[in-house]
């Protein structure tokens, strides 16, 4: 006992008031369940031993061939030395094309920084502007991270019920409201008709008269299968854009994302990153200069897409016509909730089923199923989980 405490003693704050990642403890969980059944010296596993894994957001095809040539280009060219910190010049003029070609938003260079991942991009946003004690609203259900690091910026996250109710939580503390869409963990896609309304609400005289910002994570913009994605940015100047390649170009691996704000936020996130990671990978920025202007990327997103609607479509059909389960159609990335009252160790132990309980999102109750995995793997999983229902006390 003693020596727990002395551990925490000398362990920060900052630390201990940090809460591991619930989506990669339980993955590693699962993994290391598969780990255990798989086949050696000669005895075979049986297909049921096998756990079906429902719960890292990470798409299963491989990043395309041209953004790979581009990288072994780079390499051949000697592209392998420091780079200004927030990203070759080439790579932030093609997201600056990028965003006025998609989105309709207009950004100069030295308003880009790029970061290991949109990951390192919303820590690097949400330290340039929280203070200790300022207040982050943030809508449920949410990504797990999202006030973690919000805590870890010493600020203090504030939850509300989706983003009708964002303008009657704001108080003279509140600094930045976080939103995401489409959203993970509900696959949601907020409408431009909810987001002009959320920032006419932000121009409301307060008492405060400091700026609210929103940081608008858009990684999953790509894909949405109903309706089109709309950037608050277009209506509300005060906007941190964050978005990426992990989701739109299977290049979760890269760690390549992005950061689109004011030339002053900017200038702050580039100062902490400099003392912080400094500039990504060199040759995964070349890369992905190549992944925003090859001729390869609108094909492979069709079909990546198109792959992720069957697998959708299968899995809300089927989940809808089990006992003690129910969800909603999600309208983009690739997550569905799943209303029950089967915990997710139930259906690990049980039924070797690996999902997100709810609660890490701020919504107990429900269970988050990735549909990132083939679509054999999808239908076993299916199958299994309606027989633990069928069969089980729950």
């Amino acid at each position: 006992m003693a020596l727990v405490i002395h551990y925490f003693m000398n362990i920060s704050r900052r630390a201990q008031n940090i809460s591991p990642s619930a989506t990669l403890a339980i993955s590693a969980r699962a993994k290391k369940m598969q780990e255990e059944t798989t086949p050696s010296f000669g005895h075979p596993s049986k297909e049921g031993n096998r756990v079906i894994n429902f719960t890292v957001g990470e798409p299963d095809f491989d990043t395309p061939d041209y953004i790979i040539e581009a990288a072994k280009r780079a390499l051949d060219a000697g592209h392998t030395k420091y780079t200004a910190c927030a990203g070759i010049l080439p790579l932030r003029k093609a997201i600056c094309e990028k965003l006025k070609r998609d989105n309709g938003l207009d950004y100069a260079p030295n308003q880009i920084v790029v970061s290991t991942g949109a990951k390192q991009a919303l820590a690097n946003a949400i330290l340039a502007i929280v203070n200790p004690g300022d207040e982050v609203i943030i809508p449920v259900p949410y990504w797990v991270t999202y006030p973690e690091l919000v805590k870890f910026a010493g600020g203090m996250p504030v939850f509300v019920e989706g983003i009708s109710s964002i303008k009657k939580s704001i108080t003279s503390k509140t600094k930045a409201i976080i939103i995401n869409s489409p959203n993970n963990p509900t696959g949601a896609v907020y409408t431009e008709t909810e987001l002009r309304a959320l920032a006419t609400s932000l121009r409301a005289p307060r008492s405060n008269p400091d700026p609210i910002y929103v940081i608008s994570d858009e990684v999953y913009e790509k894909l949405i299968y109903r309706g089109k994605h709309f950037s608050i940015a277009t209506c509300h100047d005060n906007t941190i854009v964050i978005n990426g390649f992990s989701k739109s170009h299977a290049m979760t691996g890269w760690r390549i994302g992005y950061s689109a704000s004011s030339v002053e936020v900017a200038t702050a996130i580039d100062n902490i990153q400099s003392h912080t990671t400094s500039n990504v990978n060199t040759i995964m920025q070349h890369a992905a200069v190549e992944a925003l202007q090859g001729s390869g990327g609108e094909k492979f997103l069709k079909d990546m897409l198109a792959e992720f609607d069957k697998r959708r479509k299968y899995m809300v059909e089927r989940i809808n016509k089990m006992p003690k389960l129910s969800c909603n159609t999600p309208d983009g990335a690739f997550y569905i909730m799943v209303k029950t009252n089967v915990n997710a160790e139930q259906l690990l132990e049980h039924a070797r089923i690996a999902t997100v309980p709810g609660e890490a999102f701020g919504a107990p109750g429900y269970l988050r199923f990735c549909y990132t995995v083939s679509m054999d793997d999808i239908k076993e999983g299916m199958n299994r989980l309606e027989k633990f229902l069928n069969t089980s006390s729950v």
